[in-house]
């Protein structure tokens, strides 16, 4: 067994366990502040507590990783932005909706389907105070002027960027799923509009049309061009969020400190996915390149953040998670990074947007100081659409049976519970809608390439390939060796489980729910 494997092995290496309760057991005024940051395209390989050998360096959330856990396991819903964002609100994985490939644009109405409970109007019903601040990338219903359309579940055309009436309030946004307030941005932040957004308005018109550069000083990538409120810089949206995000901390501190006045803060940052553009002191800090600028920069106001919720003294009270949308993209520039010997995913095959390990296993960083063992690394598996279920034990109030389907609570995970229940399976999906699940060491890939922007591409995964990839990553965690034509019981029994678990309309134990949509095993 190679190094990383053996290391993997070691379950849950934990330091000072005899602070810690053998179960949550929080009364209503012991609700701990929950603060929830989803980074965007930061592959696992660029935080050094998970890739010694990287060379960007991430002070801040290496410091958080010495006084919590990390999770080696952890894996997005999806490998691309949108539905990992549906999964981690919904507890529910997203190709149960209508989004089944793809992401949506910046002007695609809402995705989340009425009445369904979200985590922020769970916690919400709950006593918390809720926030949103960031990249909300689910849709919300703008007015659109009489006789014009735009894309419901992917990215609109330039056509369609001037459809839309930006002076009337948007409906069905974050604050109609359960957030009391929010401020951020539509979508990516290479797509239309490039204006932010504070509850149910643009704070400033987009007026103008611009595009930016894809990544700092390099020539050519531009993002799509469309409006642009005036004085809108993309460049500023990382520390703009980042003060809102601080802000909102501090105004919420003290009634948090009264015991039984919580919140939620969901911070979904537009960093580092393009445009790559770091500012200021950021330029050329790595000695890299721009992207390994830019995810210093986002290590620093993850700091930031952290260190609000440090100075307001609410540090013992708060449930403190990093983690990360899909794997990092390679509008990284991954070649260039390869000759400075730095690698985003790892020892992870492929990147974002790919069925691969690179696609969708994620930074996972959880600090709770006296709940949470400082210097602890768990390898269980575990995904961001259990968000749910966790918030569902830590409250004490089950989740309704149509609710949180896919969600499993890891809080057993972090409080260190010898005899803590594991995921019975965990169901990945590519941006181009193929499907893998996992179980224990295997792995089944349900297509004959990566699904996504890696080689072999699904253009060309058809030529002389097998349909199916059945790996060990216990022995295999590069994804190297296809083991489908030596292990055919193996891929049976996961396909069948698969089905099973698409056809139950959930993954949890619970009555059988129906899917929004009929859901293709295979593309």
């Amino acid at each position: 067994m190679n190094e990383f494997g053996a290391w993997i092995r070691v379950t849950c290496v934990v330091l000072g366990l005899a602070n810690l309760t053998a179960t949550a057991d929080l009364s209503a005024s012991e609700k701990p502040n929950i603060v929830f940051i989803l980074c965007d395209d930061l592959g696992t390989g660029d935080v050094h507590c998970f890739n010694p050998a990287g060379k960007i360096a991430t002070p801040r959330m290496d410091a958080l990783a010495r006084t919590g856990m990390i999770f080696t396991d952890a894996h997005s819903g999806s490998a691309v932005c949108s539905p990992t964002r549906y999964g981690v609100i919904t507890g529910r994985y997203a190709w149960r909706s209508k989004l089944q490939n793809g992401v949506l644009g910046g002007l695609s109405p809402r995705l989340i389907e009425p009445g369904r409970l979200t985590v922020a109007q769970y916690l919400k019903n709950a006593g918390y105070g809720t926030a949103c601040i960031g990249k909300w990338h689910l849709g919300m219903d703008w007015v659109r002027f009489p006789g014009k359309d735009v894309a419901e579940l992917n990215i609109e055309s330039a056509q369609q960027n001037r459809h839309v009436d930006y002076t009337q309030p948007i409906i069905n946004g974050p604050q109609a799923v359960g957030f009391d307030e929010y401020f951020g941005i539509s979508a990516s932040l290479d797509m239309v509009p490039y204006t932010f957004i504070e509850n149910d308005h643009v704070v400033r018109n987009p007026t103008g049309e611009r595009a930016f550069e894809m990544m700092r000083g390099r020539k050519g990538g531009m993002t799509r061009k469309g409006p642009t409120a005036p004085d809108f810089e993309a460049a500023d949206v990382l520390p703009r969020l980042t003060e809102r995000a601080v802000a909102e901390i501090r105004e919420r501190a003290p009634a948090a400190q009264k015991k039984g006045q919580p919140f939620f803060l969901y911070i979904p940052l537009a960093a580092p996915h393009t445009p790559i553009l770091p500012t200021g002191e950021w330029i050329g800090k790595s000695q890299l390149n721009p992207y390994a600028d830019f995810v210093m920069q986002t290590d620093h106001c993850i700091g930031q953040i952290a260190d609000a919720i440090d100075q307001a003294g609410l540090a013992d009270d708060t449930l403190f998670i990093v983690t990360s949308d899909n794997g990092c993209s390679p509008q990284a520039d991954y070649p260039e990074l390869a000759k400075l010997h730095h690698n985003p995913s790892h020892l992870y095959r492929g990147h974002k947007a790919d069925i691969f390990e690179g696609g969708h296993r994620v930074p996972f960083i959880v600090r709770w100081p006296g709940r949470v063992a400082a210097g602890a690394t768990c390898r269980d598996t575990i995904c961001l659409t259990d968000l749910m279920a966790t918030c569902a034990e830590l409250v004490g109030t089950p989740l309704p049976v149509n609710a949180g389907e896919d969600s499993f609570s890891f809080l057993p995970a972090l409080l260190s519970q010898a005899d803590r229940p594991q995921r019975p399976h965990t169901i990945h999906h590519s941006i181009n809608g193929s499907f893998a699940i996992r179980q224990g060491s295997w792995k089944l890939a349900l297509c004959s390439g990566s699904g996504g922007w890696s080689d072999p591409t699904p253009g060309k995964a058809s030529v002389n390939l097998p349909p199916d990839q059945l790996f060990d990553l216990d022995t295999d965690i590069g994804e190297t060796r296809n083991l489908a034509t030596e292990h055919p019981a193996e891929v049976a029994r996961l396909t069948a489980l698969l089905e099973q678990v698409i056809a139950q309309g959930r993954s949890t134990p619970g009555a059988v729910q129906s899917n929004t949509v009929p859901v293709k095993l295979r593309k």
